[in-house]
């Protein structure tokens, strides 16, 4: 179970986060709408899974590729917004978060 601070980290990471993606990145992805679904932080505040919807490309595994050899980058955009609110800057990894395409195929799968 995560503490009122766990969750409290997780909605900012993923609301700069998303934010960064939005403004700084949204041209460096293509036509790619990126959206953060999940953030996870770990106990010690010291780890942040970040979990990635990524819609309007097949090379979902490329486009996450590219946003984990950006990801000190975004970790330093989004330690400039949060400086004041975090003692430790938590590392983000990222995931691709597959949960919608699967309720897509189960839906499919039902109409046939």
């Amino acid at each position: 179970m995560d503490t009122k601070r766990q969750n409290k980290i997780a909605r900012l990471i993923q609301k700069d986060v998303s934010d960064i993606f939005q403004t700084e990145y949204k041209n460096f992805f293509g036509p790619v709408l990126i959206t953060i679904t999940k953030v996870r932080v770990t106990s010690d505040l010291g780890l942040a899974r970040i979990n990635l919807s990524i819609y309007g490309t097949d090379n979902k595994a490329g486009i996450l590729e590219n946003i984990k050899k950006q990801t000190k980058e975004i970790r330093l955009k989004f330690g400039l917004r949060a400086k004041n609110q975090l003692r430790i800057m938590p590392v983000f990894e990222f995931f691709i978060d597959d949960t919608l395409d699967y309720i897509e195929k189960i839906e499919a799968l039902l109409k046939k």
